[in-house]
C-alpha cells in the first residue's frame, strides 16, 4: 500500500494513504473518544463558512505571509490548547472546526501534474483500520459504503469552502485590508507589564473605513461584510482565552508571539 506524495503534510497528519477497495476492502472507520493529535495545537485552520459560528468561541485571526489563512485560536501560545484536556478530550460544548472534524481524511493530489483529487487518510490516526467494530468503508462488491460516501461528501464540501475562503482573502488583499496584528493584555496584579502578542494578521479598521460605499454595499449583499465583522468582534475573545490560560496554569510569557 503506497502512501500519497507528501512533500509537506498538513497539520495533524503523520502520513497519507490513498483509500482504495483493493487494499482496504475489509477496513472500518470508527469513532474515537479522544483526539491526542489535538493536544497542544493552539491555532486551527478555519474556512469562511465557519466564521459566524466560530467567532462565538474563538478569536479569528489570519496567518502571516503572502498566503494568509484564517485561524481559530484555541490558545494564545504555541503548545497551549485551552479547550482540550491532556488526554485529548474537549470537555465543554464549543464549535469544533471542520478541519478537526475532517481528520483523518482529506482530498489530495496523487500526481503533481494532475488536478484530480483522491480520498486519502492518515493510517496512524487509530480511527481507520481492520477493526471488528465501526462502519465498513467498502461493500462486499467493492463499492464504497455509505460511510465512505459521507466522508467523501464532507471532504468535497470542505474543499469548496476552502475555495470561498481563498476568494475572501484575495478580496481583502486587493484592498490592502490585512495588517500585522498586535494586542496587549494585562493581568490585574501587573497592569504595567502587559503581555504583547504578535505574529498574526488582522483587518485594518482604519483602511476598512476608507473603502468606497459601492464596494461596501456589494460586500453587504454578498455576505463578506458579515465575515469581516465576525473576525473583528471575535478579537475581544483574546482576553477570554488569556484568562483561560492563566486559570489553567498555562499562562504566557512576556512579549509573547503567535507563531505564523
Amino acid at each position: 500500500m503506497a502512501s500519497a506524495p507528501q512533500p509537506t503534510l498538513p497539520l495533524f497528519y503523520n502520513d497519507l494513504m490513498p483509500l482504495n477497495s483493493r487494499d482496504h476492502a475489509t477496513w472500518n472507520t470508527r469513532m474515537i473518544d479522544s483526539a491526542p493529535w489535538l493536544v497542544g495545537q493552539h491555532a486551527i485552520p478555519l474556512t469562511v463558512d465557519e466564521f459566524i459560528q466560530a467567532q462565538r468561541d474563538f478569536p479569528i485571526v489570519f496567518s502571516t505571509g503572502e498566503n494568509a489563512l484564517p485561524l481559530a485560536l484555541m490558545g494564545l501560545n504555541e503548545g497551549v490548547n485551552t479547550f482540550v484536556t491532556a488526554e485529548g478530550k474537549i470537555d465543554e460544548p464549543i464549535y469544533v472546526p471542520a478541519y478537526i472534524r475532517r481528520y483523518p481524511f482529506l482530498l489530495a493530489k496523487l500526481k503533481p501534474d494532475s488536478e484530480e483529487l483522491s480520498l486519502c487518510f492518515d493510517p496512524t490516526s487509530g480511527s481507520v483500520g481492520e477493526f471488528k467494530d465501526g462502519n465498513p468503508l467498502f461493500e462486499a462488491d467493492s463499492k464504497p459504503a455509505q460511510a465512505t460516501n459521507d466522508i467523501l461528501q464532507f471532504c468535497e464540501r470542505f474543499e469548496e469552502a476552502g475555495a470561498r475562503t481563498k476568494s475572501f482573502i484575495d478580496e481583502l488583499n486587493k484592498h490592502g485590508l490585512l495588517m500585522d496584528g498586535e494586542i496587549s493584555i494585562s493581568e490585574n496584579e501587573n497592569p504595567d507589564r502587559p503581555f504583547v502578542y504578535r505574529g498574526f494578521q488582522m483587518i485594518n479598521q482604519e483602511k476598512l473605513a476608507e473603502v468606497r460605499g459601492d464596494i461596501l454595499r456589494t460586500w453587504n449583499q454578498n455576505g463578506m461584510l458579515a465575515l469581516i465583522n465576525a473576525h473583528l468582534f471575535s478579537l475581544d475573545l483574546m482576553r477570554i482565552i488569556f484568562g483561560r490560560q492563566v486559570q489553567q496554569g498555562t499562562g504566557p510569557k512576556a512579549d509573547a508571539q503567535l507563531p505564523a
